[in-house]
């Protein structure tokens, strides 16, 4: 389905106020947005029509947002809103007043919107307190500001409410509020732009308000190194030179320092203020080594980084770097080839480190080099023992999988391992590990049970009441407060029996993403427990189905395939952007689509236009075809979709003789191992609800040989 295709059927049965060119617009945050929003705000007024105060809410918000204040309130001053949106044009005609320098004005709407009736949704009526503080406090009545202020950072403390106080605090005389409140910004939001503010206020001037020594310098420190400035970081680390550290003090600076210089690729200077840390208490020492051997593990050079993983183990056994360098060490053993080595150190591990979080991981990875080493009962005591002392791990499918597929693989007849085979399916039905036993089952001459009895099916239910304001906030072209208004019902979901009927109706108005956050949060037992086909149709719809039918048609995919990744790497939200920049529904990042783009022959798209639905299925279904054209099986679709093209082609040729469920098991990367498992799952049980009758998809157990051309970005 397009972007117009979905605004069509999210407002199905009403007239929508602005066209679905304007609303694609504002969507995808295209520059001409706020132009199509005037020109049909202006074509409105000529003729009279009744749409003029909807139109006028959108045009005077795009006009705010491009920064025209003045322009913007003359928009909103002209035009009333409809009832329903009333609250909305209140609080953005105060946004607009409060930025053309009328913070009387803008005091007088937000109030407005804080005494609506019926009330204004609970989100906005939040950030219509937040800005009534600071309108009050603009407009100089400090001791009224205090109050709002006081209660709305109590209930939401962010920094520009902490900021706020601070200033309504200090100009209420109460320093010590103040100085409280902008050294919390100062520290828990170092890379917010109040928090210089802060530090300014704080440090400068003849009397200094608050000294930040070690603790607050290296806690701002951490800050910026979480948020990716390591620049900021270093500057705030040089700002503790020249001052009394202690002893102790000092490696700690040193070790923030050396992160930092790694992150800027300063290789050689970073390498220095590591050994200075190596050199400090046990805590930091142990850190500091830790950082060494991680480097060295992502290097590739698996021989010193095990060498340097066991040296934590010896050297630091009662600090967290020791459990994490036994644990590696061990891994690295059965990655290197070396089973019966992996064994004793993954043996060693469960035994040093009996409280470890990575416990479950360490007895599973021990079970599987006992099954390289075709030690089949051995492998068998380990998964019994993590499946009885870790019931709910999510590991537990798999070592039921392998508990029976060692007995296959020891010579077990039919009899005796297909019921375990069977009750996984039952189990597990949604798991890789149920695909994988459904098709032993057949390599065994047995029909497997089917994973759900019943396809997901889709409720024709009438819409919920409460989802009346958003269906007119998304005519409106109010996208970021229809979806806060989804999210703030959705929050107040208890039971899986309100939150059935609420996840039809976003599948109905084609809000996928929200349907299955939903249902991920109440539905999970319904569809995976109970199996039951209605919970299951917000886990898996057939999302955005025009789009992804005429982009598979077109490319030679398999639709299946595009869902399954699309629920992997979006979950069905158009909008998700990634840390790395990987944007819309199947996480395409700007680069690649460039190159895909010049494939197709068509001009680059800006990066907002991956947020297009139709454009962002369009490009991962042609990517998806060329993989499958290079790789020839899911798994290595999948592997080389997250992993990239080079790597894959790597495992394939390292380890391509394995078994397919070894070859899995093998991938070196984790959140790879997941990925795969996740996705072939996801498209055999597409291919099971929505495939035509009587044509199961088979999985192939073989691991084909990678094309040698082929894409290869």
């Amino acid at each position: 389905m397009s972007w117009t295709g979905l605004v069509a059927g999210l407002v199905a049965g009403v007239a929508l106020g602005q066209s679905p060119a304007t609303l694609e617009a504002v969507r995808l945050h295209k520059p001409e947005a706020a132009g199509l929003a005037r020109a049909e705000l202006e074509a409105c007024v000529a003729k009279k029509c009744p749409d003029a105060g909807r139109l006028a809410l959108l045009a005077g918000t795009l006009a705010l947002s491009d920064g025209q204040a003045a322009e913007a309130r003359a928009l909103l001053s002209a035009h009333p809103a409809p009832a329903p949106l009333a609250p909305f044009h209140a609080f953005y005609l105060g946004q607009a007043r409060f930025y053309a320098g009328d913070a009387t004005g803008a005091a007088g709407e937000f109030s407005r919107v804080l005494a609506a009736q019926p009330p204004a949704p609970a989100e906005l009526a939040a950030r219509a307190r937040a800005r009534l503080g600071e309108a009050l406090l603009k407009a100089g009545k400090a001791k009224e500001a205090s109050g709002v202020l006081e209660a709305a950072a109590k209930a939401t403390p962010t920094p520009e409410l902490l900021y706020q106080r601070g200033l309504a605090r200090g100009a209420s005389g109460n320093r010590a509020g103040q100085v409280a409140d902008l050294l919390a910004v100062a520290l828990r939001f170092p890379s917010h732009p109040y928090a210089d503010e802060a530090v300014k206020w704080l440090t400068e001037g003849k009397k200094p308000a608050a000294t930040l020594g070690f603790a607050e310098r290296t806690r701002r420190a951490e800050g910026f190194l979480d948020a990716g400035a390591p620049q900021r970081a270093l500057d705030e680390l040089d700002l503790l030179e020249g001052t009394k550290l202690t002893k102790a003090q000092r490696p700690k600076v040193s070790l923030l320092r050396a992160q930092a210089l790694f992150a800027q690729g300063k290789l050689e200077d970073a390498q220095k203020a590591l050994a200075l840390a190596e050199k400090g208490p046990p805590d930091v020492a142990a850190e500091a080594a830790l950082v060494v051997a991680r480097r060295a593990l992502r290097s590739d050079d698996n021989v010193k980084a095990r060498v340097l993983m066991a040296a934590l183990d010896v050297k630091y056994p009662s600090q967290p770097a020791g459990d994490e360098g036994a644990f590696f060490a061990g891994w690295l053993d059965l990655q290197g080839g070396r089973f019966a080595d992996a064994v004793k150190s993954l043996t060693a591990f469960t035994e040093r480190y009996p409280r470890s979080r990575r416990r479950d991981e360490g007895l599973w990875f021990r079970a599987l080099a006992h099954l390289r080493l075709e030690e089949y009962a051995k492998a068998r005591e380990a998964l019994e023992a993590l499946v009885t002392a870790f019931p709910r791990s999510s590991m537990v499918p798999q070592a039921r999988y392998w508990m029976a597929r060692s007995r296959e693989l020891g010579g077990e007849k039919a009899d005796v391992v297909a019921p375990a085979y069977e009750g996984l399916i039952t189990t597990a039905p949604a798991s890789f590990y149920a695909l994988m036993a459904a098709e032993r089952l057949k390599e065994l001459g047995r029909a497997p049970p089917a994973h759900f009895p019943r396809p997901p099916k889709q409720l024709e239910l009438p819409r919920p009441p409460e989802l009346e304001l958003a269906v007119e906030l998304t005519r409106a072209g109010l996208f970021r407060d229809a979806a806060d208004e989804v999210e703030a019902h959705a929050a107040r979901l208890r039971t899986a029996d309100q939150a059935l009927p609420f996840a039809h109706a976003l599948l109905k108005l084609g809000e996928y993403g929200h349907a299955h956050a939903v249902a991920a949060r109440h539905l999970w037992g319904r569809a995976f427990g109970s199996r039951e086909p209605d919970a299951l149709a917000a886990f898996y719809p057939q999302a955005y189905s025009n789009a992804v039918e005429q982009a598979a048609a077109s490319h030679k995919v398999d639709p299946f395939l595009v869902w399954a990744i699309m629920r992997r790497e979006s979950a069905f939200k158009p909008e998700v952007m990634s840390a790395a920049d990987a944007r819309g529904l199947m996480q395409i990042i700007p680069p690649t689509a460039t190159a895909i783009a010049e494939r197709l022959e068509e001009p680059a798209p800006a990066p907002a236009d991956l947020f297009s639905p139709e454009r962002n299925i369009r490009y991962g279904a042609w990517y998806l075809s060329r993989l499958m054209q290079r790789f020839s099986h899911p798994v290595l679709a999948a592997a080389a979709y997250n992993a990239g093209p080079g790597p894959t082609v790597k495992w394939a040729r390292e380890r391509g003789s394995l078994p397919l469920d070894l070859f899995v098991e093998t991938i070196p990367f984790k959140e790879t191992r997941g990925y795969v498992k996740q996705v072939v799952a996801d498209l055999f049980l597409y291919h099971a609800f929505y495939g035509k009758a009587g044509t199961p998809l088979r999985l192939s157990l073989k691991v084909p040989e990678p094309s040698v051309e082929g894409v290869d970005f």
